[in-house]
């Protein structure tokens, strides 16, 4: 039967700031939204910078169903073995096959829909990888065989890299959502082609910071090229993403909207120094 479906895209989510936001806001935002499926990226979730098992099992038990990443992925070696085990776990599809988990999955929503989900990194002013326009033809080729609704998480710095993609991809998924530059884009539309399109989604963490991290820090590399010790800041914590609706019979996007909440206070625990990676 054909429905309308909704799914919602977490911007990076930032250390215990970030998960703060997903554990208050997240169960609202589903709730009132009526949401069938939550993506989450994760890549600097544990301690802002990279995932662990500890902290990818505390963002799913708030009602993340999939965690998408980015090239922070392969910090903490110890949930190497994990990225194989987990199929909610993604990693960008255009790594090296040899390399630890899948870059791509098809889940089921509680409604019995299946949604597929690609995980992508750029290479415009990122380390070179393979290809990610030819992976993404190649991954979609194979979900279209089970679902015609897909989502894309296309973790990339450059925004013409991110606009490249979305033209390229439109018609084939339903959504390609823009990660990586902690800072939301007002970009959101529908292009020609039924695929909804987003730069970037921004991240879900302190905004009082420079892209989540203590703006001092990152002052003294800035200013005076000085290496320092890059923490989570703690305040104006917010949680940002995208909320598409699609035609399950189709795959088309039939709206787009771009989400901000924030939280009603500073995060409790002082600053992220002493965060668990």
């Amino acid at each position: 039967m054909i429905q309308s479906i909704k799914v919602l895209m977490i911007g990076d989510i930032i250390g215990k700031p970030g998960r703060l936001a997903i554990q208050k806001l997240l169960p609202r935002i589903v709730a009132k939204s009526d949401v069938d499926l939550v993506i989450a990226n994760g890549e600097n979730v544990a301690g802002g910078l990279g995932i662990t098992i500890e902290t990818a099992r505390k963002i799913f038990s708030c009602g993340v169903d999939v965690i998408t990443t980015g090239n922070h992925v392969w910090k903490h070696k110890k949930v190497y073995d994990y990225l194989d085990e987990e199929h909610r776990i993604l990693r960008p599809a255009n790594y090296p096959v040899q390399n630890p988990g899948r870059g791509w999955g098809v889940y089921t929503t509680s409604g019995g829909v299946k949604i597929g989900v690609l995980n992508l990194n750029g290479r415009v002013f990122m380390d070179p990888l393979n290809c990610p326009f030819s992976e993404a033809d190649r991954a979609i080729k194979e979900m279209r065989t089970e679902t015609s609704s897909i989502i894309v998480d296309f973790h990339a710095e450059a925004s013409s890299e991110k606009q490249a993609m979305g033209w390229h991809l439109d018609g084939l998924v339903s959504l390609v959502a823009g990660t990586h530059t902690h800072v939301q884009t007002a970009d959101e539309r529908i292009l020609p082609g039924g695929t909804g399109y987003i730069t970037d989604i921004g991240m879900t963490g302190p905004m009082d910071s420079v892209i989540g991290m203590q703006r001092d820090a990152a002052l003294l590399r800035l200013l005076y090229a000085m290496p320092s010790s890059m923490k989570p800041a703690r305040k104006n914590i917010q949680l940002h993403g995208a909320l598409a609706r699609i035609d399950s019979g189709t795959g088309k996007c039939t709206g787009i909207e771009r989400i901000s909440r924030k939280l009603d206070s500073t995060h409790p625990d002082g600053d992220d120094s002493s965060d668990n990676p």
